[in-house]
């Protein structure tokens, strides 16, 4: 028999120590190390290890037929595309999400629709009891689906039900934080416990050929919990995103084995569930406020989906020592970035005011490309100067303060066309890209410095705390004019 091996665990990153301390040094949490035992009951004796003969395998060439792995469709069209065309067989995905976002709810409309279709399903709850499984189905109008439903956390009893009978074709289990297998001495809930059952889950999905859905607990800065391990062991991870106050929700692809990532599917919660959303773009600008400072249309793409969403910022003066930057859907370092080349090519001073920047609609935005419009509603809000209702912005910023351009020009384009826009903004080196694109007004800009120009030329900048710096000794502003005139405040100093 092994000797049992102790040590402690961190229950947020996986990493072990021998003995116990307050904070783990590679997560820098605080009070998350248990103790576990690391060998477990699967440990196999050095004699019967010894007597194991090895057996040869035959090796393949990289030429050969490839064939597309069977799928699965679900019947919701949002969720297909984020798992490349549907459930396939075998695989086993991992679905994160902040508590009460929704997660339950989608896969239970999974596998109603699934169950409908005459396929066998089979939804087994860790944390819910079968009456509250029901009574979510009955608020959604699901109750007569004929989806299979089991309250249970012992992995050995539930691999042992789904081997009985018929092979089901979609298995959830929610969650795999609530999972036990008695192959190891854990809490339920501990790093060695979700990985042990999490590979129980996944030898019998291989096995069988039945796709298995995981879910996972997060964090409370959006990572799913328990080891790492867990998300290279699956074939697809999906993170379901979306802020309590706001109906829109996204699903978001972070890995996927058999199909393309960082593609997104939308969904709106509704009394009924959640209902596809086939146009985000239409979506996330349906409320737009025409007319206001500080707003600008980014056409960015989510995967393979040009997605268009309204960009807000305000600029406001602070009477703080050190301003305020407040961010909510976008990177707040990316943000920095653009306001320390604003300042450092352009003039632009923005060092006396707080800024406040939000991405409209609850989305997230990764890719750069909205360094563009980030910069424009900044500029806008400060010299108070509307932009342009029908336009669209798109570009990545270098730190000269050159505008560099993005991927996927053309599909931008076509998006904001197809929604009515008449003109867009786009960086000067994407112009042959996009020759043969009709419809749209194009306004090609080279530098950062000749947009933030043009919108302070139409503008009417409100008094700052330090605008009076950059005055005259009479009071009066600099009238100077040149080819980027400005207002003084978005002017470089020269002497």
């Amino acid at each position: 028999m092994a000797k049992s091996s102790l040590s402690f665990v961190c229950q947020n990153c996986g990493a072990a120590y021998n003995r116990w301390q307050g904070k783990c040094d590679a997560c820098g949490e605080w009070n998350t190390l248990a103790e576990e035992d690391t060998t477990g009951a699967t440990s196999m004796p050095a004699s019967i290890r010894s007597k194991r003969k090895s057996r040869v395998f035959a090796l393949e060439s990289l030429t050969g037929k490839s064939v597309d792995a069977p799928r699965l469709p679900t019947g919701m069209a949002e969720l297909d595309r984020v798992t490349g065309g549907g459930f396939v067989r075998g695989s086993v995905l991992l679905v994160g999400g902040d508590p009460g976002i929704g997660k339950s709810t989608l896969l239970t409309q999974a596998t109603s629709v699934l169950a409908r279709n005459g396929h066998r399903a089979v939804y087994i709850s860790g944390e819910e009891a079968i009456a509250q499984v029901r009574l979510r189905a009955e608020r959604l109008g699901l109750a007569n689906a004929p989806v299979q439903l089991a309250a249970e956390t012992s992995v050995e009893d539930i691999i042992a039900t789904l081997s009985e009978g018929t092979v089901p074709r979609l298995v959830v289990i929610d969650s795999i934080q609530t999972m036990w297998t008695d192959t190891v001495e854990s809490a339920p809930g501990t790093v060695t416990q979700v990985r042990a059952s999490a590979q129980a889950l996944i030898r019998f999905a291989k096995r069988s050929g039945a796709a298995v859905i995981l879910v996972g607990h997060v964090t409370k800065d959006g990572q799913i919990a328990g080891p790492r391990v867990v998300e290279h062991m699956v074939d697809a991870v999906l993170s379901f995103e979306g802020e309590g106050s706001q109906q829109f929700r996204i699903l978001r692809s972070v890995k996927n084995r058999f199909g393309p990532t960082d593609e997104i599917g939308v969904f709106e919660m509704t009394g009924l569930g959640l209902r596809e959303v086939t146009n985000p773009s239409e979506l996330f600008l349906s409320e737009r406020d025409l007319g206001s400072p500080g707003t600008a249309v980014f056409a960015g793409i989510e995967g393979t989906r040009p997605v268009l969403v309204e960009l807000q910022a305000l600029v406001a003066p602070t009477s703080l020592g050190t301003p305020r930057r407040a961010v909510v859907g976008w990177d707040s370092s990316r943000l920095s970035m653009v306001l320390a080349v604003l300042e450092a090519h352009c003039g632009v001073k923005l060092s006396g005011y707080d800024v406040y920047f939000n991405v409209a609609g609850g989305l997230r935005i990764q890719e750069p490309a909205a360094d563009l419009a980030a910069a424009a509603a900044l500029v806008s809000s400060l010299a108070n100067a509307p932009l342009p209702t029908d336009a669209v912005y798109f570009g990545e910023i270098s730190l000269s303060g050159a505008v560099r351009p993005v991927a996927q020009t053309s599909a931008r384009l076509k998006e904001a066309a197809k929604l009515g826009f008449g003109r867009a903004v786009l960086p000067e080196s994407a112009r042959g890209d996009v020759a043969g694109d009709a419809g749209l007004s194009l306004n090609t800009v080279g530098g950062l410095s000749s947009l933030v120009a043009d919108i302070a030329a139409r503008g009417t900048p409100r008094k700052g705390p330090r605008q009076g710096a950059d005055e005259g000794e009479d009071g009066s502003e600099d009238t100077a004019h040149g080819k980027n005139a400005a207002p003084p405040r978005f002017r470089r100093q020269q002497r």
